[in-house]
């Protein structure tokens, strides 16, 4: 708990880490205080705490006004230290796609003119900072209703195959590098596929999330069972990529076909419409696309084109695609 001198001093060297400053470091340092200030007035712990408690604490703060980023990622990274692992998967489904539309609507100006983007976004208003995503879907199907009645179904696609989540190119410079060295891509695919097996087992092992997913021996097994799963398998010009399901622990014990597309799915922008039964284009899907595709436009040195061939939001049980190889760059 941050009142344990020693978490707080482990809190303050992650901070530092990050490269803040000692008065946002005293500022997140104290957000999360205040939290545990008001679990202790609800009679509760973090270590004790429910789902429901969080969420009822941060739609405190939106009524309140204090819904800051600062607060909510201070907040978000401590629960992340002491492995409170459900609240920090909360908040990476309430922060994680924050800046995807209003960024989206940037990218359909550019591509398609202003007049377009105001048709588009007409009427566009994001939720408070905090809520939860059931809070999305209706306005991401709104958007993508009024994007694909304006424009051609390939510039829909070029507007959403995108680096939403600004990545870094850096993020990739050692994957880079192996592919360098590798005999072939599916010696590199290989060699990927077995690096991820150990970081999966190392998280297991330690109890932490591998970004937003609870990795169980269950989950491990699952994935080594199929090296599509985030790595990729090529077949002919093409890289066949499976995402790891949201939530994979549940994803595998679930026998509802609705709810188990609801686990597969990653984004919390469309993820609710799946178990309330909103239908959005799974065009927007490409989006997904734009991130899965990233790391081969990085390794290849051009820009590769990207294939939907399923996704949880068009009924499929998982989200696939198939990245085309450059000619110059099979081996």
């Amino acid at each position: 708990m941050i009142t344990n001198k020693m978490m707080e001093n482990e809190f303050r060297n992650l901070l530092k880490k990050r490269q803040m400053n000692a008065e946002d470091i005293d500022q997140a340092v104290s957000a999360v205080k205040e939290f545990e200030e008001h679990l202790k007035k609800e009679n509760t712990s973090l270590d004790s705490a429910d789902l429901h408690t969080l969420k009822t604490y941060i739609s405190l703060l939106i009524a309140e006004g204090k819904n800051s980023w600062e607060r909510l990622v201070a907040i978000a990274r401590y629960c992340n230290l002491v492995k409170k692992n459900d609240y920090y998967i909360y908040f990476t489904s309430i922060l994680g796609a924050r800046n995807v539309l209003p960024d989206m609507g940037e990218r359909l100006a550019v591509i398609a003119g202003e007049k377009i983007r105001s048709e588009v976004f007409k009427g566009f208003t994001l939720p408070s900072l905090g809520s939860p995503q059931e809070s999305y879907p209706k306005i991401t199907k709104k958007i993508m209703d009024q994007m694909t009645s304006a424009l051609p179904k390939e510039t829909c696609r070029e507007v959403l195959t995108w680096n939403y989540h600004k990545v870094p190119i850096e993020a990739f410079k050692e994957k880079k590098e192996r592919f360098t060295h590798a005999t072939s891509i599916d010696d590199y695919l290989k060699g990927e596929h077995e690096r991820l097996l150990k970081e999966l087992e190392t998280s297991m092992k330690d109890g932490r999330t591998w970004y937003e997913q609870e990795i169980t021996p269950e989950v491990l097994e699952f994935v080594k069972g199929n090296q599509e799963i985030c790595t990729g398998i090529r077949r002919g010009d093409k890289i066949f990529v499976t995402k790891i399901p949201y939530n994979p622990r549940r994803y595998l014990e679930e026998k509802d076909p609705t709810m188990k597309r609801y686990y597969a799915c990653h984004c919390p922008l469309v993820r609710s419409a799946i178990r309330e039964n909103v239908k959005i284009s799974p065009m927007f899907c490409y989006c997904s696309g734009g991130y899965e595709k990233l790391h081969f436009d990085v390794i290849f040195d051009e820009p590769v084109e990207v294939e939907l061939l399923e996704c949880a939001l068009n009924g499929d049980m998982h989200c696939r695609f198939a990245n085309t190889i450059p000619k110059s760059k099979m081996r």
